[in-house]
């Protein structure tokens, strides 16, 4: 079945675009956890939307699952395989790389979902626009793949999250058919929306092929500054008398002080303050003029302020290099979790404490978006298959009323758990969803849903 199917897809894509060398199939079917992979019958890219149709169309009919990927940067096992059950056809959104030119008076772009974040930075600030999502992985994460898990990234405290961006969508249901609904119009209350379903739903209800994106006014110039604080309540308290009303806030960090040292140590950057820190907290505003500083930072406070392009990228340098710094250590255990403003040491605190009863857990590690409540946590020592770790972190947030997936989606890796934070009525809305949608079950199998 499976070199039937092969041939089906070569026909739809051609040779070149359907690959099933083993080592090359081996770079798709693992994730950047690398905790996280399984077998894949092939991985095929097509060049379109009509290609994708056929191709959803070739799988279904010979009952192989589809999994639809973008750049794989994601850390949740939701772009690959899993290691049991039938193995899928990994279908490659990379190719569909559509770019249309800015509206600029609607202020809106449509994007072919292989599109990479950092090209549609670039394309959008040439017309004097920006997109309100970033994150550290922009020059390998795609569109599709941040649609597909609701990405979120640096600047959700000014802009929210990627369905807040996402104004029309393009996509392959899983019986092969295409719905289009690229328009953009800020008013369209004609029923279900279907962009807003379809964001966040993890390959699971369909193929998103392109999007209609809400584009943002850049800032005139920004301000950054590094700052030495106690903890996140220190950070917050400071967040809120610092930043000057009116001011926009475009980014709070967090990160505490042996995370920035491990970022120090594989970056070969210096320690960024005057003194030592228990936590550094980054924070980037709006200001009115280039050289201007739209901040009051009180002079107690072990500070340094970066206003040109070099020094505001070497300051952002500490944060976004985190987690490849805690890569170079081994294979952690990593964690996207959310919990109520005001509620992150307690949660920090409580979680250490559990995870020290576990005798192989070498160090945590806390860094994350400290406006929204997002943290990622970081555990070095236990095994990649070892999950006792991950019940620790995943059940403390839920007994401080969080949410056991912020914004890199549940994926594999939390599905057993979706539970913690979602009730059994919200569930089974879900399944209800899934089921009308995908009746044989074959799109991303055993992703978000257990």
């Amino acid at each position: 079945m499976s070199s039937g199917l092969v041939a089906a897809l070569r026909s739809v894509v051609g040779a070149a675009h359907v690959l099933t060398d083993a080592d090359v199939v081996a770079s798709y079917a693992l994730d950047w956890s690398r905790r996280f992979g399984g077998p894949a019958v092939a991985v095929v890219r097509p060049g379109d939307v009509d290609e994708v149709a056929a191709v959803v169309r070739a799988c279904i009919g010979a009952r192989v699952p589809v999994l639809p990927q973008g750049g794989n940067t994601g850390l949740v096992g939701g772009s690959v395989p899993g290691p049991h059950g039938p193995a899928p056809v990994i279908l490659s959104t990379r190719r569909l790389t559509r770019l249309d030119a800015v509206d600029d008076l609607a202020g809106q772009v449509t994007v072919g979902a292989g599109v990479v974040l950092a090209d549609l930075h670039r394309h959008v600030r040439s017309a004097g626009w920006d997109y309100g999502v970033d994150l550290a992985a922009r020059e390998s994460a795609t569109v599709g793949g941040t649609v597909g898990t609701n990405a979120g990234g640096i600047r959700v405290c000014c802009h929210g999250m990627t369905r807040a961006q996402v104004v029309g969508i393009e996509a392959v249901l899983p019986d092969g058919s295409v719905v289009r609904h690229l328009g953009g119009l800020p008013k369209d209350n004609t029923g279900y929306d279907l962009p807003g379903l379809l964001v966040g739903s993890e390959g699971t209800l369909g193929v998103v092929t392109a999007a209609r994106l809400r584009l943002v006014r850049p800032p005139t110039a920004s301000t950054v500054a590094l700052v030495g604080v106690r903890d996140a309540s220190d950070a917050l308290d400071l967040v809120r008398s610092a930043v000057p009303r009116g001011v926009r806030l475009l980014a709070a960090e967090i990160l505490d002080a042996a995370m920035l040292r491990h970022v120090c140590d594989l970056a070969g950057l210096p320690w960024p303050l005057a003194g030592p820190s228990e936590h550094v907290l980054l924070l980037e505003t709006e200001s009115p003029v280039v050289g201007g500083i739209a901040l009051d930072l009180p002079d107690d406070r072990d500070v340094v302020v970066a206003l040109d392009a070099a020094d505001k990228a070497r300051f952002w340098s500490y944060r976004e290099r985190a987690a490849e710094a805690t890569a170079a250590l081994g294979v952690p255990h990593r964690f996207d979790v959310s919990v109520p403003l005001g509620g992150w040491d307690a949660f920090v605190a409580a979680m250490t404490a559990r995870l020290r009863d576990l005798d192989d857990v070498e160090e945590v590690l806390v860094f994350g978006h400290l406006a929204d409540g997002n943290l990622h946590v970081e555990v070095l020592g236990p095994e990649p298959g070892d999950e006792r770790a991950d019940v620790v972190v995943l059940t403390t947030v839920a007994d401080h009323h969080g949410s056991i997936s912020a914004e890199h989606g549940v994926g594999r890796a939390k599905a057993a758990y979706l539970h913690l934070t979602r009730s059994p009525a919200e569930i089974a809305v879900m399944r209800s969803v899934k089921a009308a949608l995908d009746p044989h079950g074959l799109f991303n199998p055993g992703a978000l849903l257990p």
